[in-house]
């Protein structure tokens, strides 16, 4: 339903996966909002008269001065998985969101929603966890309203699983059983923008089907229609792996890998949210990479 709402709102992240979900939500909401993005030719088509494209590198502070001003919310995606360009998750993670934070303190921004992970206290030993959290421990004591919203895993992580069951066959260490149930994008934007108008300072959030691996897996190979072909790998192999990439690679390489062999070792259950399956995104993959 669309209303005039008295927010401006800045989206940092408008290009990414998530945010460029966002941005749509809130063009279609007609909430104002101004879109942070370094190359703005990706967000032509969304502009309008309540969307503004701002360019802005957010890890160059002097490109967001003043950046903040007029706005009521901030809602920031900014993080990467992969360290790449010569950027750490210190640099993206915690620091870019620091100069937003910073900006946004000095501009009397009400509130300020940042997208984190599921269980982030507990994985914070993880490379790519320590930058996100640290972040959140500034945004705590920033004196702004604010809501940590932490999803168990995008849909599009999965398509690690869609690769092997590519090639024929999906590799598991253990038994495969462990429970968790990642979100569509899409469904997650949409709670991201309910949450400019919540006051809540955190939501944990999944998709609406708790799914093992092994049905995970089962689900890729039934999209490429392959014969269910799983193999099951021991489980102190991973921790052998988890152990030599931490002594023998750099950060760039093992951070990653390390956040996806260890939240993939146990349960990771969240409050369920949305409409859409990771049946159907699968197969919609699967036609889209047919048709290419």
């Amino acid at each position: 339903m669309k209303k005039q709402h008295k927010q401006t709102v800045l989206l940092a992240g408008a290009t990414g996966y998530l945010g460029s979900y966002i941005a749509e939500a809130l063009s279609q909401d007609q909430i104002a909002c101004k879109l942070i993005a370094r190359t703005p030719s990706k967000l032509k088509e969304l502009e309008s008269k309540t969307v503004k494209i701002i360019s802005a590198q957010v890890t160059n502070p002097n490109s967001l001065k003043g950046i903040c001003e007029g706005v009521t919310t901030v809602i920031s995606t900014i993080g990467i998985t992969r360290q790449k360009d010569g950027l750490t998750y210190m640099d993206v993670d915690y620091q870019a969101n620091m100069n937003l934070l910073n900006e946004a303190k000095k501009a009397g921004v009400r509130k300020f929603i940042y997208v984190s992970a599921i269980n982030g206290t507990k994985y914070r030993h993880l490379k790519i966890f320590e930058a996100k959290e640290k972040f959140v421990d500034a945004l705590k004591l920033s004196g702004l309203t604010y809501t940590v919203i932490r999803p168990n895993g995008f849909f599009s992580d999965m398509k690690d699983f869609l690769q092997m069951a590519k090639r024929g066959r999906v590799y598991l260490f253990g038994k495969g059983d462990q429970k968790f149930n990642p979100i569509h994008g899409e469904d997650l934007a949409t709670l991201c923008v309910q949450s400019i108008f919540q006051q809540k300072s955190e939501i944990v959030v999944g998709g609406p089907d708790i799914l093992t691996l092994k049905e995970i897996s089962e689900m890729a190979l039934d999209a490429y229609q392959k014969p269910i072909k799983i193999t099951h790998l021991p489980d102190f192999l991973r921790k052998i792996l988890i152990w030599s990439l931490r002594n023998f690679t750099s950060s760039k390489t093992y951070g990653p890998i390390e956040f996806f062999l260890t939240l993939m070792a146990e349960d990771n259950i969240a409050p369920r949210y949305g409409s859409k399956r990771l049946s159907h995104f699968f197969e919609v993959c699967v036609q889209t990479n047919t048709k290419k």
